[in-house]
């Protein structure tokens, strides 16, 4: 061991919400905080994410991905804090103690508190179980950004999208960018998960169909990708479609290895950390934050869950332990999970005051139902749809009658 340092908060992972919660917390008076980033500089997806849409709700502005990753990084380090970048985490030495190897050498770091901000990551073609051949020309999103904005490598010609979410259209961007046409766009629902408006602006830079309840049954090619086998859900049909390169968006999975080696309880729904309002975890003076807890959202509400936190952590650090209930927050048909999932101290709510919610099912207008002991303590019509592939936001005014000894509250709709 090369060195033990002891910041009163370590932050593992520079992303939108690590790299706030750095900020927030110097600003709020902490006197060491560190950021350990794996990757050789700090930012996140954004660094390689080179289109507009970033900085919306946190900075006020909208920018570019790489410009916005360096302007986090810029005010992280601004306010004072340390960033530490090629740093690999490899384990746990206590409840608030971590090991990591670093361009330094390997350190061990003893915190006051820790943030967890590792985020998530799209399942590949592996996971997805999609068979046929193993040739070149298939990524995932991030795999496909870097090739293309970071190595500037070539990516093929004709390109086949599996999924339609938010970052799909990403994929679009950055598959133009590199002079690639979309031969395809698959997703197995009705219609694509994002917004209207975005789908409707987004069909302008498909050179072909979104192929709609359907999905990549096959991939097809010896050394590079020749074609995909597309399978319609409804009636069984299959078609081949021509194409040297595959794009797998989506389909995001929380990169939870750190909490689940430390124990701390997981959710069973998103599979990242189970947090409380306050997004503090079962292990105390351990939190976290961003798209670890939520797979996935847009980096501006991952950056504000980091100020959010940053509050928890100095009120840890003064006061130690926050009572907490255990009332649990419930996700019902249609929704997969919800996130945070504990109701804490009553005096904190979620960030941003919204539950967010994943749903497998569309619904125009759903009016959504809050249950606690079998009563209704909260009913509202909302005015945005819920939808597979994007987040869902619930009003906390909803939840906020919730008796702390009542019991499990439920979430679900009319």
């Amino acid at each position: 061991m090369n060195e033990t340092l002891r910041p009163d908060a370590l932050i593992i992972g520079g992303g939108p919400a690590g790299l706030t919660a750095a900020r927030s917390l110097r600003r709020l008076g902490v006197a060491g905080v560190l950021v350990l980033d794996r990757e050789e500089a700090a930012g996140g997806i954004p660094r390689h994410s080179d289109h507009l849409g970033y900085g919306i709700r946190d900075l006020r502005s909208v920018m570019k991905g790489p410009a916005y990753a360096r302007r986090l990084v810029d005010r992280a380090q601004e306010a004072g804090a340390e960033i530490i970048t090629s740093a690999t985490v490899t384990g746990w030495a206590g409840e608030r103690s971590l090991l990591a190897t670093t361009p330094r050498g390997r350190i061990r770091f003893d915190a006051g508190a820790v943030i967890l901000a590792t985020g998530a990551r799209e399942r590949p073609r592996a996971a997805r179980m999609v068979p046929g051949d193993r040739p070149l020309g298939v990524f995932t999103t991030g795999q496909l950004q870097q090739e293309v904005h970071l190595r500037h490598a070539a990516v093929g010609s004709r390109a086949v999208i599996v999924g339609s979410e938010l970052v799909s259209w990403s994929a679009v961007l950055t598959l133009r960018h590199a002079g690639c046409s979309v031969a395809l766009m698959t997703t197995e629902f009705a219609a694509p998960e994002v917004f209207a408006a975005v789908a409707v602006a987004g069909r302008a830079l498909l050179d072909g169909p979104i192929a709609r309840s359907s999905r990549v049954v096959r991939v097809i090619g010896r050394t590079r990708v020749e074609a995909v086998e597309i399978e319609h859900l409804m009636t069984g049909q299959r078609r081949m479609v021509d194409c040297d390169t595959v794009v797998f968006t989506g389909d995001w999975v929380p990169d939870h290895e750190l909490a689940r080696s430390a124990g701390i309880d997981l959710d069973p729904g998103h599979r990242g950390p189970l947090v409380d309002t306050a997004l503090a975890t079962s292990v105390d003076g351990v939190f976290a934050a961003g798209n670890l807890l939520h797979p996935v959202d847009t980096a501006d509400v991952a950056a504000l869950e980091g100020r959010h936190v940053a509050a928890s952590v100095v009120r840890w650090l003064g006061d130690g332990p926050a009572s907490r209930s255990a009332v649990r927050l419930v996700a019902c048909d249609p929704f997969d999970w919800v996130a945070p999932g504990i109701i804490g101290d009553h005096r904190v709510g979620p960030p941003r005051d919204r539950l967010l919610l994943w749903s497998h099912r569309v619904q125009a207008f759903p009016t959504v139902v809050i249950r606690q002991g079998g009563a209704i303590i909260g009913r509202r019509t909302l005015p945005w749809p819920v939808s597979p592939g994007r987040v869902f936001r619930v009003p906390w005014s909803l939840v906020r009658r919730a008796d702390p000894l009542g019991g499990d509250v439920t979430i679900g709709l009319n």
